[in-house]
């Protein structure tokens, strides 16, 4: 008990370091020079500070646990399988970085035989710094936060994203945002889904759908909202997993009906 005690503070002690260490890569080069180059798609774009990011992260977990799996989305998949995971964004919402917008993060989660058990979310830009613990709530800057208490999408602030390659098929991104749209529904587009995550655990938005997400992505921010009290699900209603594409995530009251829209049936 002791033993687990101990490696559960080491492994939170360890995320706190490396969010912070990515953090500071984001700092130090936010609207400053740097190299970019082209992934697949459009406008995907990676910098020069998403990978000095990535490496102050995976040193200091390296360090502490040489062991353990590492999924990141700059260099993939790194060390061999483990009961513990982490998962990796160096700065999500890079085309927001790219152009000076501060609307970006980092985000890092911690899984163990498939369970996400801590989640960090940073956005040193608005000096917000979101974290959860499985089955210890959620918090912003240390203050406990819970999602909103809206109960029809009609009435509700709600976030999506585009993917960079998009996709062409029925209740695709445009359709469903059309939709809500002539509904009146304001639905907005921040260019990071960690952070569209973080938001609407701490009650500023009241649902987050996206169609195309990758597993860095949503990790941390998943968790967070839960921990937060709202709900996350694909988008059959079925429980979250970070490894398939599509995600809804509210506050709970309003997640059937939105599953609705998303699926045509609105």
């Amino acid at each position: 008990m002791v033993q687990t005690i101990y490696l559960c503070a080491m492994l939170k002690s360890t995320l706190l370091k490396a969010t912070e260490a990515g953090a500071n890569e984001l700092r130090r080069f936010f609207n400053g020079s740097f190299k970019i180059s082209q992934k697949e798609g459009i406008n995907n774009l990676v910098t020069e500070a998403d990978h000095a990011s990535e490496k102050a992260i995976m040193d200091i977990i390296k360090k502490d646990f040489p062991d353990h799996f590492i999924l990141s989305e700059e260099s993939g998949e790194t060390g061999s399988a483990n009961e513990y995971k982490w998962i990796i964004d160096p700065i999500d919402g890079t085309v927001n970085f790219a152009n000076g917008i501060p609307i970006c993060c980092v985000s890092i989660a911690v899984e163990h035989n498939g369970k996400m058990i801590l989640g960090a979310v940073y956005n040193p830009n608005m000096n917000e710094f979101f974290f959860a613990e499985k089955d210890n709530g959620a918090t912003l800057n240390e203050k406990k936060i819970t999602v909103s208490d809206k109960r029809e999408v009609l009435r509700s602030c709600l976030v999506t994203g585009f993917p960079y390659t998009y996709l062409d098929e029925p209740n695709g991104p445009i359709q469903v945002f059309e939709k809500l749209i002539r509904q009146g529904i304001p639905v907005r587009r921040l260019g990071s889904a960690a952070i569209d995550l973080c938001w609407v655990a701490a009650g500023r938005f009241d649902g987050f759908y996206e169609h195309k997400l990758s597993a860095w992505d949503s990790a941390a921010g998943f968790l967070i909202v839960e921990e937060a009290g709202g709900k996350v699900t694909d988008f059959k209603g079925n429980y979250y997993s970070p490894y398939q594409p599509h995600i809804v995530a509210t506050n709970g009251k309003i997640h059937d009906e939105l599953l609705m829209y998303v699926n045509g049936e609105m």
